[in-house]
């Protein structure tokens, strides 16, 4: 996906509004963030906060990276505030009070937060500046760190999932439930292919509070009436289900099993995307088809065929890192990529945390094929519904994502005549459980 290094030149994207579109979004969102938290007597921090604190602090290693990863950020109005004299993040002890309190917060809807596109991803957006220099680079590498940040993450999972975050979804200004929010999530339901309400799209309640959602993370999940996704061609097996609503991203085809993805080209790398997993060989010169779902969409996986689950499992994996081109450490100097996760969606794919389910097809024309759900940033949970041994018929549920940002790929074995993929240029949702791509035997 082009983007533009020019210093001046605001930095657009085109898939699923998860960060912010330019530098100066980036900065008012983040100096708003930043000066409440600052206001605000200091609050004793999480336990899991702690914990990371305590890291910090004895580790040599962690200590450096974390410090120096602050250090690094050029000391310009850019980096250093935002357009109002805002402070930005200074230092590890100032990064945790701002992630103490976006611990104990859902995300919430205004017309600015989805203008800067910031509805899903406010740990990415405390992260995003030293997450792009050298030392960001190897920390968001780090074996410890991503194991805390591993916990960081399931304890705000933890609170999405209670009742007190379902406050968020009132039909207030900043509610997902008023005018503007909840115009917004019908829209990118419909597909600008039908007129429905949301009550007449997914499974809920408007007479209750809340629309019946016990918790953000159960609106999050949320499921369509049965009828509003048909799933295609449900007798033909050479059509293959989409398995997300998701955007078209890139097909790639004789794919390689080993390759440097780090770079901005990014290939593909079949072992090092399937976790050197004893199948990965049979991918090796296959197709692979990867598709973005939005922060607006539905976040459950449907089997794109029908046929057996033979494995399946979760690839715990790095949280937030991006590879160097995208940040300070490009040899072509220029400044850190505001959505460096989001256009380095081939890299996460080898490196973030994913679930691979592996589905042996009842069409031989297919045989072995692979779906890979992969979490980007604050999607820590990638929650497999399925069970080794089980048989699923095209279009069945298999899996969902939890908060946050997500992409997902297809995988098919070289040999397998797979084609009609839709195309990537366009910025629209395929509905999920439509036709993806036709296999011709």
């Amino acid at each position: 996906m082009p983007h533009k290094h020019g210093k001046h030149t605001p930095r657009l994207h085109k898939f699923g509004k998860w960060m912010p579109s330019t530098l100066d979004s980036h900065h008012e969102w983040l100096g708003g963030l930043i000066a409440h938290v600052d206001n605000k007597t200091d609050d004793e921090l999480h336990p899991v906060l702690k914990e990371f604190q305590n890291l910090i602090e004895t580790n040599t290693r962690v200590y450096l990276l974390i410090q120096a990863m602050f250090t690094e950020l050029p000391r310009n109005r850019v980096y250093a505030t935002d357009p109002t004299g805002c402070p930005q993040i200074r230092d590890y002890q100032h990064m945790l009070r701002v992630l103490n309190h976006l611990l104990t917060t859902a995300p919430s809807w205004s017309d600015f937060t989805h203008r800067v596109g910031l509805v899903g991803l406010p740990i990415n957006a405390v992260l995003d500046w030293p997450m792009g220099t050298p030392s960001g680079y190897a920390a968001f590498l780090d074996p410890e760190i991503n194991a805390m940040l591993k916990k960081v993450l399931n304890a705000w999972g933890e609170y999405l999932q209670s009742p007190d975050s379902a406050h968020v979804l009132d039909d207030s200004q900043y509610g997902w439930f008023g005018e503007t929010g909840k115009d917004s999530l019908v829209t990118v339901a419909n597909l600008n292919r039908t007129n429905y309400s949301f009550e007449e799209m997914f499974v809920c309640d408007p007479s209750k509070k809340y629309h019946g959602y016990k918790s953000w993370d159960d609106f999050f999940t949320r499921v369509f009436r049965p009828g509003i996704r048909p799933v295609a061609s449900p007798e033909d097996d050479n059509v293959i289900a989409n398995a997300c609503e998701s955007q078209p991203y890139k097909v790639a085809r004789g794919v390689k099993g080993r390759d440097v993805f780090w770079i901005k080209s990014q290939p593909y790398s079949v072992f090092d995307m399937l976790a050197h997993d004893p199948f990965a060989e049979q991918f090796v010169g296959g197709t692979v088809y990867q598709a973005f779902l939005s922060a607006l969409s539905y976040h459950r996986w449907h089997a794109p065929v029908s046929g057996k689950i033979v494995k399946a499992y979760v690839v715990d994996g790095t949280y937030y890192s991006e590879p160097l081109f995208e940040g300070l450490g490009d040899p072509h100097p220029h400044e850190i990529d505001s959505v460096g996760e989001v256009t380095a969606q081939e890299y996460i794919t080898a490196t973030a945390t994913r679930a691979l389910i592996f589905i042996e097809s009842d069409n031989p024309a297919i045989g072995l094929m692979a779906f890979m759900g992969i979490g980007m940033c604050e999607v820590s949970t990638c929650d497999i519904t399925v069970s080794e041994g089980q048989h699923v018929t095209k279009g069945e549920e298999i899996g969902m994502f939890h908060f946050g940002g997500s992409t997902h790929c297809l995988l098919f074995r070289k040999g397998v005549n797979v084609n009609g993929f839709p195309s990537t240029d366009t910025d629209k949702n395929v509905p999920v459980r439509g036709k993806v791509a036709v296999v011709s035997p």
